[in-house]
């Protein structure tokens, strides 16, 4: 989608314009969780392109440089003369003061963390907001002089415009200092809020029922006759993707499936349930767990399993799409996240952090024209898309699942009792923790078969067998994580389980790291 394109329908929306803010992404997230459609968009875009969008108003990022530095970040100042109200925050705020007649300059203090905010009296944008209140700030400049022309609406010890109106009747901006978008600012959620409603006017109505009209209106339009290939991995975003299309088109969607032999425990009944005998989708298996574990034999490099995997699936994916005889489509559950990260978002300021390829790697010269219809969406939304279209909890809300499957959680060579030995002790500890009700308040909760044995005693015998790690982090952008502090009766309920009732293994470990700096699976 081009900018311009986001007020499709009538949709309300606020673009935001980046400046390189590591919390861009939360401030899209916090205005549609208020009820409102928002996007990202480069700094660049032009007023013309800005009006065509019909924004109800617009938001400036905050970012790391300073306004006077040279090749700064800046926006059109013809954007504040388009009518609708503007929010800036930190960075965005005093880019508007020193395009808008006030003067920014190096702080006599700095602000990292957390402030106490004073108001200077009563405003819309701090409508319910407590007089003093703690925000969260992160600048070494700050707007020293707002002029006649801007009204002080609140302070802290060491910065005098905390936040700001400005006093223009033909112009309708607003500023802040601090991030109203992260947690650590209480009421930031209500500041938000406030400009939406109090400020922009905004109706509220971003709803996953209305998104998926839209989404599948659209897709049906591009589609027309042809005929479009969907790749199904069981997790929650492809799966969210192939009911929305079956939504859309029908008989004109065909779901290829590719059993790799290296899936939990289950996954491969669970997807021809739910696809082919609830939903009622074309859905093609490609059973080429023989081909996969042919391609593993006495490989230990991590990256060298990853690559062979990776090129064995392009080639069962591509056996298994010519035998879907018109396919010119192909859908790919690529999220909003994915589309920023990879450098290719609206703001135009990505450092491509990582590249996404969401069907297992499948390249551009397949030949297919790709249908993303959740592009726009972050994960959470995708859920809740999901759950619009009538999927199963188990899928909507299963965990995250690495691409190569069990293999990067088998350390070292990959057998077929190795995974046997993995399924089952995975199948116990999410058992575990489902029945503790856990599963949806952790973020990912797997098994890992070390590449070690250790001694122990069974009975009055000595044994040497394996050791399972076990790995269960919360996290709300998998950028960063922090291991989850479940009961110790939970984890000796989970060891004694594992250990007595699946033969070869009798020791488990817990894994206490955080990402940084380990990362979140073990290969």
């Amino acid at each position: 989608m081009q900018q311009g394109e986001a007020q499709a329908g009538g949709r309300e929306v606020i673009p935001i314009l980046d400046f390189g803010s590591q919390t861009a992404q939360l401030i899209a997230r916090r205005v549609r969780d208020a009820g409102v459609f928002s996007l990202l968009v480069s700094p660049r875009i032009t007023p013309a392109q800005l009006r065509a969008m019909n924004p109800s108003g617009i938001i400036l990022s905050g970012g790391p440089s300073s306004v006077y530095e040279p090749g700064a970040p800046a926006c059109d100042p013809a954007i504040f003369d388009l009518g609708v109200p503007v929010l800036g925050i930190c960075y965005g705020m005093q880019l508007a003061a020193h395009l808008l007649g006030g003067r920014v300059s190096r702080a006599d203090h700095r602000e990292f963390g957390r402030a106490h905010l004073s108001m200077a009296g009563k405003s819309d944008l701090f409508n319910g907001v407590p007089d003093k209140t703690t925000v969260w700030m992160s600048h070494g400049d700050q707007v020293e002089d707002a002029g006649l022309r801007f009204e002080t609406l609140a302070s802290t010890p060491t910065c005098p415009f905390a936040a700001v109106r400005l006093v223009d009747s033909n112009r309708v901006f607003y500023g802040v200092q601090f991030h109203p978008e992260v947690t650590h600012t209480p009421h930031g959620a209500d500041v938000l809020r406030n400009f939406l409603y109090e400020v922009c006017r905004c109706r509220g109505e971003w709803r996953m029922m209305e998104f998926a009209e839209e989404a599948a209106a659209s897709a049906r339009a591009a589609v027309g006759e042809g005929q479009v290939i969907c790749g199904l991995s069981g997790g929650v975003d492809s799966a969210v993707v192939a009911a929305l299309l079956h939504k859309a088109i029908g008989p004109k969607l065909h779901c290829v499936f590719v059993d790799t032999g290296l899936l939990r425990s289950g996954e491969r009944q669970l997807v021809e349930t739910t696809f082919r005998d609830h939903f009622r989708i074309d859905l093609r298996v490609a059973d080429a767990a023989s081909e996969f574990l042919g391609d593993l034999a006495g490989v230990t490099d991590p990256q060298e399993k990853r690559r062979r995997i990776g090129h064995r699936f392009i080639e069962v994916f591509k056996r298994a799409a010519t035998q879907i005889p018109g396919a010119s489509f192909l859908a790919q559950g690529t999220l909003y996240p994915d589309v920023i990260e990879s450098g290719h978002g609206h703001a135009g300021t990505a450092a491509g952090i990582k590249l996404h390829h969401n069907v297992g790697g499948l390249p551009a010269d397949l030949g297919f024209k790709l249908i993303e219809p959740l592009r726009e969406l972050f994960k959470d939304e995708a859920r809740k898309l999901g759950q619009v279209l009538g999927l199963p909890e188990q899928i909507v809300w299963r965990h995250p699942f690495p691409g190569p499957g069990l293999a990067v959680r088998v350390l070292g060579e990959v057998t077929p009792e190795k995974l046997a030995l993995l399924r089952d002790c995975d199948e116990i500890l999410l058992e575990e923790i489902v029945a503790a009700n856990l599963y949806r308040s952790t973020s990912q909760v797997f098994a890992v078969l070390l590449p070690v044995q250790s001694v122990g005693v069974m009975g009055d015998g000595r044994t040497y067998e394996h050791c399972v790690a076990i790995r269960a982090v919360e996290t709300q952008d998998f950028m960063t994580a922090d291991w989850c502090h479940l009961p110790y009766e939970l984890l000796a309920r989970i060891s004694s389980r594992i250990i007595n009732e699946v033969r070869g293994v009798n020791r488990v470990v817990y894994d206490i790291s955080s990402k940084p700096p380990a990362t979140i699976e073990w290969e």
